[in-house]
């Protein structure tokens, strides 16, 4: 069912807006994650944790779901389609794998800034956590990126059920 000029460009308005606010937020959070792990001022480092917690669950959650729903509407809504093309199957898949990955990462991010709550953090403490967060958002980062390229560039390739929906219409 395609939907007429001025609803789908409402609806990729919506998406693109999602979509990059998403991009920008995850570069606020390899920003914190960075901040946290390099200051030197323990009020600092505790208050880049605290800010990562809200951070995700208030702008980085709603807006992959945004992103999410938003994309499933221009695809099916428009004669792209979601699965005729590669590129809008592939977009799709790095939109649910990251959502999925970001619910199971804020529980990370929940931990250090709970313990952030209630103490400064040291250099030492939970270091691992501290770098697994900025190696996420760093790899949420070059995700997204590949999705924006993916997007922009659209590579030709159907799939099997883009061919035969191309054969049906002939």
């Amino acid at each position: 069912m395609a939907m007429n000029p001025r609803l789908r460009k409402l609806a990729l308005t919506a998406h693109v807006t999602s979509s990059v606010g998403w991009l920008g937020a995850v570069v606020v959070f390899v920003v914190l994650a960075v901040v946290g792990l390099v200051s030197r001022d323990p009020q600092t480092v505790r208050g880049a944790y605290l800010a990562m917690e809200p951070t995700g669950s208030f702008v980085l959650v709603p807006l992959s779901f945004a992103s999410l729903l938003t994309g499933l509407v221009q695809a099916l809504g428009s004669t792209w389609g979601l699965f005729r093309h590669y590129w809008i199957v592939i977009k799709l898949l790095i939109n649910v794998v990251a959502t999925v990955l970001l619910l199971v990462h804020m529980q990370v991010v929940g931990h250090v800034a709970d313990v952030a709550a209630r103490a400064a953090l040291s250099g030492g403490d939970l270091v691992g956590m501290r770098v697994q967060l900025l190696a996420d958002a760093a790899a949420a980062l070059l995700v997204l990126i590949v999705a924006v390229t993916l997007s922009v560039y659209k590579p030709k390739g159907l799939t099997r059920y883009g061919w035969r929906r191309r054969h049906e219409a002939r």
